[in-house]
C-alpha cells in the first residue's frame, strides 16, 4: 500500500484537499473497473490509516468518524491493546480450525460470553465469523431445540445480507431486491417504534397488537423463535416503548418459543451497558453478537441457555474460520479493554453530549422530527415538518454536507430519514462537539 506523504497524522479534522482528493479519485477509478457495483460506497474517500475517532485518507485529510465502521471499532482503531494482542497471536498461531485441534482463546471467548451475556444461568456458545453466519446459527438451535419451524422477527428489523437473515430482515431495497425466493416459514409482526406509532400507544399496547398478528397468522404453537434487536440499528435506531419487550419475552416463555436478542450492534456498551438487553431488564434465551465483539477483526457468536445450544447434535455447529485465533486474541483484549476503561461510561457521557447537542438543534429546525437512542448508539430523524412524513432526501443532504466537511456521518432507516451516531467509546469530546458543530452550521444552512 502506498502510504501518504504526510509525515505526522493530525489529531483533529483537517481538510487539505476537497473531498474525494485526487488519490482517492483515482482509486475510484480502480474500483469501478474491478470491484462489484453492488458493493455499496456511503463516503468515496479512500482510508489508509485511523486514530481515536479520526480516519486518515490517502490525499493527508483527517476526517471525524462518527460511524466507527457500522460499530465496528468501539475501543479504539486501531486500539494498542487489541494490535498488542494481535500481533503475539499471529506471531504463534494463525488457525487450525477449532473443529479439528481446539485452542484456549476460543473457550476463553466462550466463558467471557457467559460471563457478560444477561442472565446467570448455564449456558454455551458457539463462534462464528460473522453476524448474518450468527444469526443463521441461532435459528438452527432455535429450530433444534423447540421441534418448530416458524420464526419470527419485528418490522423494520435488520439481520444480515445472507438468504436466511435478509427474510428477517424487512426492508426490500436494496437489501432483498431481486434475491428470493428467501427461506420459507420467516413471518414479520408489528413492531414498536413510538414516534410513527398512533399517538400514546404503550409498549404494553403495541405488544398486544404484535400477538394478535402472531397468532392470527402463525399460530403460537409453531413459533420456534422471536428474533429481536432490543434497540432497532439499520431500522432508524429505534427504542421500543418501555415494556414492549418484556411483555413480548414473556409471550414467548408462556408458548414455548426462544426469546432471541440480535445485539449485533447494539452490544459491548455501545449503549451504556453491556447488551442493550440490560436496560430492559430482559434475560434473552439466546444472544446474538458480533462487531464490536473483537476489535476490528471479524467475529461473531451465539451465546444462550446450555439446554437449548445443546440441542444441536455433535458437528452441527461450524465453520473454517468461526472462532479464529488471532480473532479471539483481539476479542479478549477488546472485552479487557471495555472493562479496564469502563466504556460503558464513557458510552453514557457520549450519549449525554449527543443528545443535548442533537435535541438543540432539534429545537431550532422542526426538520428534526426527533433524537432518540441509547448511550453512543443514537438516531435523529429528519422529516417535511409540515406533515411529519419521512425525508430521506433531507437527511442525505445533511450527511453529504457533514461529509464534505470532514465528519463520516451516515443515514440509516427503513425510511432512509435518520442520521445515525455510532462513535468510538474512545472518542475525544472536543471531536464529537466539533462534529456536531459541523453538522449545526450544516443544518443552518440546508434547513428552513
Amino acid at each position: 500500500m502506498t502510504m501518504s506523504t504526510t509525515s505526522v497524522r493530525a489529531l483533529q479534522r483537517e481538510l487539505v484537499t476537497e473531498l474525494p482528493g485526487p488519490r482517492s479519485r483515482s482509486m475510484l477509478e480502480r474500483r469501478g473497473a474491478t470491484v462489484a457495483r453492488g458493493v455499496g460506497c456511503a463516503v468515496p474517500t479512500f482510508i489508509e490509516a485511523a486514530g481515536a475517532g479520526l480516519l486518515h485518507d490517502v490525499d493527508g485529510n483527517t476526517l471525524i468518524d462518527l460511524g466507527s465502521g457500522l460499530g465496528v471499532t468501539s475501543v479504539g482503531n486501531p486500539a494498542p491493546e487489541v494490535v498488542t494482542a494481535v500481533r503475539e497471536q499471529v506471531a504463534s498461531l494463525t488457525h487450525t480450525c477449532f473443529l479439528a485441534t481446539p485452542y484456549e482463546g476460543y473457550v476463553a471467548v466462550c466463558e467471557e460470553l457467559a460471563r457478560l451475556t444477561p442472565g446467570d444461568h448455564p449456558k454455551r456458545s458457539v463462534l462464528l465469523s460473522t453476524g448474518a453466519e450468527a444469526v443463521e446459527n441461532a435459528v438452527k438451535v432455535a429450530r433444534a431445540a423447540t421441534g418448530r419451524t416458524a420464526i419470527v422477527a419485528l418490522d423494520h428489523a435488520y439481520h444480515g445480507r445472507t438468504n436466511l437473515a435478509l427474510a428477517l430482515t424487512a426492508k426490500n431495497a436494496p437489501y432483498k431486491q431481486h434475491f428470493g425466493p428467501f427461506v420459507p416459514d420467516i413471518h414479520h409482526i408489528p413492531a414498536s417504534y413510538p414516534y410513527r406509532d398512533p399517538k400514546g400507544m404503550t409498549g404494553k399496547e403495541a405488544v398486544s397488537r404484535a400477538v394478535e398478528t402472531l397468532e392470527r397468522q402463525v399460530g403460537a404453537e409453531n413459533v420456534a423463535a422471536v428474533v429481536v434487536e432490543p434497540l432497532q440499528g439499520e431500522g432508524g435506531i429505534v427504542v421500543p416503548a418501555p415494556g414492549f419487550l418484556t411483555e413480548l419475552a414473556d409471550w414467548c416463555r408462556r408458548n414455548g418459543a426462544l426469546f432471541v436478542a440480535d445485539e449485533i450492534q447494539s452490544g459491548f456498551c455501545r449503549t451504556g451497558a453491556w447488551f442493550a438487553s440490560d436496560h430492559e431488564g430482559i434475560t434473552p434465551d439466546l444472544v446474538i453478537t458480533a462487531k464490536a465483539l473483537a476489535g476490528g477483526l471479524p467475529l461473531a457468536g451465539v451465546t444462550g441457555r446450555a439446554e437449548f445450544m445443546d440441542a444441536v447434535q455433535p458437528g452441527g455447529f461450524g465453520g473454517t474460520f468461526g472462532g479464529n485465533p488471532v480473532a479471539c486474541a483481539a476479542a479478549l483484549a477488546a472485552i479487557r479493554s471495555m472493562r479496564e476503561q469502563d466504556l460503558r461510561a464513557k458510552a453514557r457521557q457520549i450519549g449525554t453530549t449527543l443528545t443535548t447537542r442533537l435535541t438543540a438543534i432539534a429545537a431550532a429546525h422542526p426538520e428534526v422530527g426527533e433524537v432518540r437512542g441509547r448511550g453512543a448508539m443514537i438516531g435523529a430523524e429528519i422529516v417535511h415538518p409540515d406533515t411529519g412524513r419521512p425525508d430521506a432526501h433531507g437527511a442525505d443532504r445533511l450527511a453529504r454536507a457533514c461529509q464534505a466537511e470532514g465528519v463520516v456521518l451516515l443515514t440509516v432507516g427503513t425510511y432512509g430519514n435518520v442520521l445515525r451516531f455510532l462513535p468510538s467509546l474512545v472518542m475525544p469530546e472536543t471531536l464529537l462537539n466539533d462534529a456536531l458543530d459541523v453538522l449545526e452550521e450544516s443544518c443552518d444552512r440546508l434547513l428552513g
